[in-house]
C-alpha cells in the first residue's frame, strides 16, 4: 500500500517542479536581458566613430560568468530577439532606428557576438577552478570576440581597411573594456565566494 501511495505521490512532485523550474529559467532569461537592455542605455556617443561607448557589453560579461552556457546563450538571445521586434532595448542613438535596422547598423557585429561571447566565457570559467584570474581571461577573451566581431562588421559595411576598422571598431574601447573586464570578473568571483559560504 505505501508504495502504491509513494508513486503517484513521487510523480506528483515532478510534474509540481518542472514548471517550477522553466519559470525559474525564464525569470533568469528575463532579469538577464533587461539588465543588458538597461547597461545598453547607460551609453555615450563618441564624434569620431559611429559607435557609442556603451555599457552592454559589461552586462554581457557578468552574464557570461553568472550563468551556465546554455543559460547565458538563451539570455543574449532572447535580448536580441526583443531588439528585432522592436522593444526599446539597444543602445540609442542618431544612427540606431531600432528594431531589426539596428541588427544592421554600425553596432550589428558587437551585437550578434554577444550571444557567442557570453557562451565561451561561460564554458571557459566553469572548466577552471573559477578564481578571479580565471574570470579575467575568460571576460577578456568574451570582450575580444565582441571587439573583433564588431571590426569585420564594419569592414563588411564600409570596406575600409583593417587599420581604419581598428581605429574606429576596436582602439577607442580598450581601456574601457579592460575596466569591464575587471569589474565583472570580481562580480563573479565574490558571488561565487558568498555561494560557497552559503552551502
Amino acid at each position: 500500500m505505501n508504495n502504491e501511495i509513494s508513486a503517484p505521490l513521487s510523480r506528483g512532485a515532478v510534474t509540481t517542479a518542472r514548471p517550477a523550474a522553466w519559470m525559474r529559467t525564464a525569470g533568469i532569461v528575463v532579469a538577464g536581458s533587461a539588465l543588458v537592455a538597461i547597461c545598453a542605455h547607460i551609453a555615450m556617443p563618441l564624434y569620431f566613430t559611429p559607435v557609442p561607448l556603451s555599457l552592454a557589453p559589461f552586462a554581457v560579461l557578468l552574464l557570461g560568468l553568472l550563468l551556465t552556457p546554455s543559460l547565458a546563450a538563451a539570455t543574449l538571445a532572447v535580448y536580441l530577439a526583443e531588439g528585432a521586434l522592436g522593444l526599446p532595448v539597444f543602445t540609442p542613438g542618431p544612427l540606431m532606428s531600432g528594431g531589426l535596422a539596428h541588427l544592421m547598423g554600425p553596432t550589428g557585429g558587437y551585437l550578434l557576438a554577444y550571444p557567442f561571447a557570453a557562451v565561451l566565457i561561460s564554458f571557459l570559467w566553469r572548466r577552471t577552478g573559477r578564481g578571479f584570474p580565471a574570470a579575467l581571461f575568460s571576460a577578456a577573451i568574451g570582450s575580444f570576440v565582441i571587439l573583433a566581431c564588431g571590426a569585420l562588421w564594419v569592414i563588411a559595411q564600409t570596406h575600409v581597411s583593417l587599420q581604419t576598422a581598428a581605429t574606429l571598431a576596436v582602439l577607442p574601447f580598450l581601456p574601457g573594456d579592460a575596466l569591464k573586464v575587471v569589474m565583472a570578473a570580481a562580480i563573479a568571483t565574490g558571488i561565487q565566494r558568498l555561494r560557497r559560504r552559503a552551502a
